[in-house]
């Protein structure tokens, strides 16, 4: 049986589309195994995601305490509409003069903590469902920080869920970065921010940690279904950007770079895919339609236009979804990391 990958980009508030196109496939998965309790986490056997898709991600696959899945697509989403408000609406970033504005991040840490953090309580890594990849990067090391479910088992590394996510979701300029320690006998500590600044999309991550699973040994025994999180790439001329300085750069050079990323990634895996018959990579950008493209734009008009806009989306891909909720049902397997 094909491995089944669920693979969720970054986006900030922008989370609410995928999660809300999630809600749609759970309700499919729901008719078509008959089991009016189902979750997305039982359909799939590694979760990848990068900063709002590791907490989408390890949502779908935190335990209750029967070893089930704690949350339903639904809950997910109802994290972004409930908090999303206080997340990005706790800076001062307004009132500061353009001097300060280099020495200070826009948003406090200490609310996406307090979202976060009531949510996964003391749920390690090593508790999670599933294997998965979620994404960092170590600012002191200089290097990518994938946590793994499966390696803080096998290697006795392990973190709090809620920790990992704080570094996971630590954008630059938006959020501080995030000062984490693995849970005893290791102790490491780790200087994080979000894994978008190297895989905004985690897809060819998750695609290279699954043919380390058993009985699998290329794309053609994977089931892959990337999520995008909405996007309106706007160009820049010439002239605009010529004599544009440090901060003028700022943010556009983030733009640039996670969205660069997750337009190469998509064109690996798509060519990868391209070597094997009835592939079954499925990629889904959704459409902001009226929703704002902001990646912290959580003003009660924006969630409710960020819901709506999922929802049609969800509609718009129907036919996939139905489709990818079949295959899903039909390949339940059993793979051992190696």
């Amino acid at each position: 049986m094909a491995i089944r990958i669920l693979s969720i980009d970054g986006g900030g508030i922008r989370g609410i589309l995928p999660g809300q196109i999630l809600v749609s496939l759970e309700h499919k998965l729901k008719v078509k195994s008959g089991n009016p309790d189902a979750r997305i986490g039982e359909y799939f056997d590694l979760v990848a995601g990068t900063s709002t898709g590791a907490v989408l991600g390890a949502a779908y696959i935190c335990p209750n305490k029967r070893g089930k899945p704690k949350f339903s697509a639904q809950d997910a989403v109802n994290l972004y509409l409930e908090s999303g408000e206080k997340v990005f609406g706790s800076g001062s970033w307004p009132f500061l003069e353009k001097l300060k504005l280099l020495k200070q991040e826009k948003y406090y840490s200490k609310e996406l903590d307090k979202a976060i953090t009531p949510f996964f309580k003391k749920t390690k890594l090593s508790n999670l469902l599933k294997p998965c990849c979620f994404i960092s990067y170590d600012i002191k090391r200089r290097k990518p920080i994938i946590f793994k479910q499966h390696r803080a088992i096998v290697k006795n590394e392990d973190f709090l869920v809620k920790d990992l996510l704080l570094g996971s979701t630590a954008v630059p300029t938006y959020f501080e970065p995030a000062r984490i320690f693995s849970l005893p006998p290791s102790n490491n500590k780790y200087v994080l921010v979000d894994g978008g600044m190297v895989a905004s999309d985690p897809a060819l991550c998750a695609y290279s940690e699954a043919i380390k699973f058993s009985e699998v040994s290329g794309i053609k025994d994977m089931i892959i279904l990337s999520l995008g999180t909405g996007t309106e790439l706007s160009g820049y001329k010439y002239k605009e950007v010529k004599d544009w300085g440090m901060f003028n750069w700022a943010r556009p050079a983030i733009d640039i770079a996670v969205n660069g990323n997750a337009q190469m990634v998509h064109y690996y895996l798509k060519q990868i895919s391209s070597t094997v018959e009835n592939s079954n990579y499925y990629r889904i950008q959704p459409k902001l339609y009226t929703a704002d493209s902001a990646m912290d734009n959580a003003s009660p008009e924006n969630l409710k236009k960020l819901k709506k806009s999922g929802e049609r989306n969800a509609e718009y891909f129907d036919k996939e979804l139905e489709e990818i909720a079949t295959i899903l049902v039909n390949n339940q397997g059993s793979h051992r990391y190696q």
